[in-house]
């Protein structure tokens, strides 16, 4: 029995799923996509998992038409990052000193798969098959065919895995992977702070452990805070303009003392945030539970084949310090969307087209697994401590080499 044929059919509608399946519908690929589950209609309140989205993914997503769907009053510019090390060493980037008009823009996960799925259905020309759950897939000469469960046959020129860390994808392919658990967990909670954060974004290294703190927008009347501040810190600085009093922490640690984190009252855990933040942005109070995930690194040997494609975190892995495993993700879609359309009139699932797509992402998702696994243990040993607080004391007075790390993280 025939079914219906696409050029590709992309596997999960996460947040790089859906941005590849609306890309590739945009160029003209006959496009399906196949998601187990509708996505989640944002609360009123706030989602606890953030995405700090490079100005290179931003424009990505307004091509798409998916930033414009966007609540703008739930998105906050990223105008400055203060990094301290675990001694005297210090790194401040700024937008305006490196003539940018900021440096990430913070959206809630859970808003921007809505504004993704919303410009899916305004678009129209993706095939979606949602909630659908896959029952088998085999492969073909030239194409292969996806069973769902409830007796739907898809075929398809090309299958991209979009479909998370434990890719079902990755595994029918045969595409090996290396996972290598670094015995930590991030933590993550929101919270309200008595003294505005003006677009900073903060983070700390200290004792192995890695605290970020992201703006929110919007501002509240903090009840029984007292915005003490600290104007030392702002001395001989521009401060960017005023901002909201919300953040979003992401405290990377031993996974023994994140449990520890997530079971303590809210109070008790706002002040040992506080305190690990050296009360920056003053008292604060929680506004959403803390949860806690596990940190890994993922390594994929090879992330085509005839007819698959791996993007997202099906591709790689890589420790949450940087901030940058989404923007990987989107990177991973935009390119294999160019190789395809520069391709259109071939054959989707031809692996000599598709290793254009991995040779121009290996050296990126390269670079980025080597800059993050690296900083994760250099930062995690005692011995080092003068090595790299020195370095970030010395980075911080090169005025070229903050302009590269500002270049690279808005790519």
């Amino acid at each position: 029995m025939s079914g219906e044929r696409y050029q590709v059919v992309v596997v999960g509608a996460g947040l790089v799923g859906a941005a590849a399946a609306l890309a590739l519908a945009r160029q003209g690929l006959r496009t399906a996509l196949v998601e187990r589950q509708l996505p989640a209609i944002p609360a009123v309140g706030w989602d606890t998992r953030i995405y700090a989205i490079s100005p290179a993914n931003q424009r990505f997503l307004e091509r798409l038409g998916a930033w414009q769907c966007m609540d703008a009053s739930r998105i906050q510019p990223v105008l400055r990052m203060d990094v301290a090390g675990d001694a005297s060493g210090a790194i401040r980037l700024d937008a305006y000193e490196a003539g940018v008009s900021h440096l990430a823009t913070i959206v809630e996960s859970g808003r921007l798969q809505r504004a993704l799925w919303q410009a899916i259905e305004d678009d129209g020309n993706v095939a979606l098959h949602c909630p659908a759950a896959i029952a088998s897939i085999e492969r073909g000469e030239r194409l292969s065919r996806l069973t769902l469960a409830d007796g739907s046959i898809l075929e398809a020129e090309l299958i991209v895995g979009a479909d998370g860390a434990a890719s079902r994808i990755r595994d029918w392919a045969g595409l090996d992977s290396t996972l290598a658990p670094y015995g930590q967990s991030g933590v993550v909670a929101n919270f309200e702070c008595a003294i505005p954060h003006r677009g900073t974004a903060f983070q700390w290294f200290f004792d192995g452990d890695i605290l970020a703190w992201l703006p929110l927008p919007g501002h509240t009347t903090p009840r029984g805070l007292q915005p003490t501040v600290d104007r030392s810190t702002h001395k001989g600085h521009r401060d960017p303009p005023s901002g909201g009093n919300r953040l979003s922490m992401v405290w990377s640690t031993q996974s023994a003392h994140a449990d520890e984190l997530v079971a303590l009252d809210a109070a008790t855990l706002a002040e040992k945030v506080e305190a690990a933040g050296h009360r920056r942005l003053g008292a604060l109070r929680l506004l959403t539970p803390a949860a806690a995930f596990p940190l890994r690194l993922i390594r994929v040997e090879s992330v085509v084949a005839p007819g698959v494609a791996l993007i997202g975190d099906a591709a790689h892995g890589v420790h949450p310090l940087s901030g940058q495993g989404v923007n990987l993700g989107f990177g991973d879609a935009e390119t294999l969307v160019g190789v395809l359309a520069r391709h259109r009139r071939g054959h989707c699932g031809d692996v000599r087209v598709l290793q254009g797509y991995a040779r121009a992402r290996a050296e990126p998702v390269r670079r980025m697994q080597a800059l993050t696994h690296g900083l994760h243990h250099l930062f995690a040993d005692s011995r080092a401590a003068w090595l790299r607080n020195a370095g970030m004391r010395l980075v911080d007075h090169l005025p070229p080499v903050k302009a590269a790390l500002v270049r690279e993280a808005m790519s």
